[in-house]
């Protein structure tokens, strides 16, 4: 056999071995309460510390949703321009999706605008090319239709009046064709 120390140990009196004994007990003990004091010692606020709070309470106990129950026989309540634009026209007009025009910008509007407003509203009510009709809410009504149009024409400088709904006494456009809102506004 070899007669060279290939393996010598790093521990080689008692002495030694007492203190690799001690301080592999206390270095350890010694590093975890340094942790601890360093955790401990700022005054971070803790997670989850406004859970009680009355505002985290109530958005707790919010309802998920509501129920709304309409009367079938009550007067529609026609919505403006701009509440037609925010819930129907605003995702394609705003970014000019699927090639509609954006809103505001009068370089993409000008030759729709040059068709006039009774154009337009036909195109708004039936649809055109990518465009569904009435913006893809069935539920819309013709006046509020126009409105939306009239709204926008407006934000690119077209002068276009608001149509009003026609008076309840006043006869029903032929089946099959909707009047006008700007000849109802007219009459």
């Amino acid at each position: 056999m070899s007669d060279s120390n290939e393996h010598e140990l790093l521990i080689k009196t008692p002495k030694q071995l007492i203190y690799a004994v001690v301080a592999s007990f206390v270095i350890p003990i010694f590093v975890i309460i340094l942790l601890a004091n360093y955790v401990s010692s700022s005054e971070k606020p803790a997670a989850g510390s406004n859970a009680f709070s009355e505002e985290a309470i109530a958005a707790r106990l919010a309802p998920v949703g509501t129920i709304e129950f309409i009367d079938a026989n009550a007067p529609k309540v026609l919505k403006t321009g701009e509440q037609v634009y925010a819930a129907a026209c605003a995702a394609c007009h705003t970014a000019g999706a699927a090639g509609a025009p954006k809103l505001g910008d009068q370089g993409q509007w000008a030759a729709r605008l040059g068709q006039g407003f009774d154009t337009l509203w036909k195109h708004a009510v039936n649809g055109i090319g990518a465009m569904p009709a009435k913006g893809g809410n069935a539920d819309l009504d013709d006046i509020e239709v126009a409105r939306a149009v009239v709204y926008m024409g407006k934000e690119v400088g077209a002068d276009f009046k608001a149509p009003e709904p026609a008076a309840p006494a006043e006869a029903p456009a032929a089946e099959g064709e909707a009047a006008s809102p700007a000849a109802e506004a007219a009459k």
